[in-house]
């Protein structure tokens, strides 16, 4: 699928091209040809890379420093509900755009694509600037940025830095850039007990009560008190369950399920061990499973961070908060290899039915991004 979009310095028709695309995760359906047809036009050398079922994309123009790269997916989350119009239509009522990705985010890639274009129109350029897009950020990010980034590093293509596009502001355009982010851990625990007739609790042991006390035990205190740019630490309980039909037998184990949000003071191997050793305070036979999806990162507020600042404050008269909260992103990943902040669009209606964004937001957003490859690459 190719189309070819009139006017590259408006986000508006890149976005309502890209949004004419169904790529719920983790089907294409097209959106990064649209792009890749736009950046060729715009002079970019444009990569494909799919690994597993995933399409992805990496294109540069320049090949010296100072190097920027714009992060970000084009796969959206299914549509779900009854919509007032087409999810895939790209529809623009009353100057808001209509759409499944409208804000999270093809909204913010179009915005940069515009960016870009109004840069080089503006005539040569010095340094480089790339774009990092996945079609896996919505699904299990295994075969997307990830990848990518391996790639990016083995063909000396990493960037001096990195803006993920992310539907980062709460209230307003502007309010918010994310400097870090916390990282998560999941962990599975399975207690064993020995398993008996309640009437006689002498001949079993009740893995039920070792659990419960396991879990008094981590969630007795908070894991942390935050530091310099993270809020405290948090561990919740997301599962507990016996599966036990009988109401006059002790069962031979009990499972729970963990989550820690946890920042800079913590690693995700340092919680385990951490919760490996409270729960063998309280059971002698268990079994933990666990899974890192990333782990907490910051970039400290520098020259980098001040651009992006200064870009917002000029387009909108708004100083942004530098924050760290929120969920995970594929810039838990970019954090390996460059310095990286995300900022984007309100994200007020992501996921959402009805996704939308105004079309003058959408265009303030592409003269943040323009006035930032102007500072970065001046």
């Amino acid at each position: 699928m190719s189309t070819t979009i009139a006017d590259p310095t408006d986000p508006l028709p890149v976005a309502q091209a890209l949004l004419r695309c169904a790529s719920v995760t983790p089907a294409d359906a097209g959106a990064q040809d649209v792009l890749a047809d736009l950046l060729s036009r715009l002079g970019f050398h444009v990569t494909r890379l799919r690994f597993g079922e995933i399409e992805n994309l990496f294109a540069r123009i320049g090949t010296e420093g100072p190097h920027i790269c714009f992060a970000g997916h084009t796969d959206v989350v299914p549509v779900g509900g009854n919509w007032r119009s087409d999810p895939f239509g790209g529809e623009v009522r009353d100057g808001v755009l209509y759409g499944r990705g409208a804000c999270d985010m093809k909204g913010g890639i179009a915005a940069f694509a515009a960016a870009a274009a109004q840069h080089l129109a503006a005539g040569p350029s010095k340094g480089s600037i790339s774009f990092l897009i996945t079609g896996d950020e919505e699904g299990p990010a295994v075969d997307g940025t990830v990848k990518v980034l391996e790639w990016m590093q083995a063909h000396g293509q990493v960037p001096d830095f990195c803006l993920v596009g992310e539907p980062t502001c709460p209230v307003k355009l502007g309010d918010m850039v994310k400097i870090g982010r916390r990282g998560s851990v999941n962990i599975g625990l399975e207690v064993f007990g020995t398993q008996g007739h309640v009437a006689y609790p002498h001949r079993a042991d009740n893995p039920v009560h070792r659990l419960l006390r396991a879990l008094s035990a981590l969630t007795a205190a908070p894991v942390d008190a935050g530091s310099e740019w993270f809020e405290p630490s948090s561990l919740q309980v997301t599962s507990i369950d016996v599966g036990n039909v009988a109401t006059n037998v002790i069962p031979a184990s009990a499972r729970a399920a963990l989550n820690i949000r946890f920042n800079d003071r913590h690693s995700g191997a340092s919680l385990i061990a951490w919760v490996r050793a409270t729960v063998g305070q309280h059971a002698e036979r268990f079994e933990l499973t666990t899974s890192i999806s990333g782990e907490s990162f910051l970039t400290k507020p520098g020259p980098m961070v001040d651009i992006l600042v200064g870009a917002i404050e000029a387009a909108t008269g708004v100083t942004p908060k530098l924050d760290t909260g929120g969920g995970t992103s594929d810039a838990r990943f970019i954090a390996n290899y460059c310095p990286v902040a995300e900022f984007g669009l309100v994200g007020a209606t992501m996921h959402q039915i009805d996704e939308r964004v105004p079309v003058a937001e959408l265009r303030d957003l592409a003269r943040i991004y323009r006035g930032v490859l102007a500072a970065f690459l001046a």
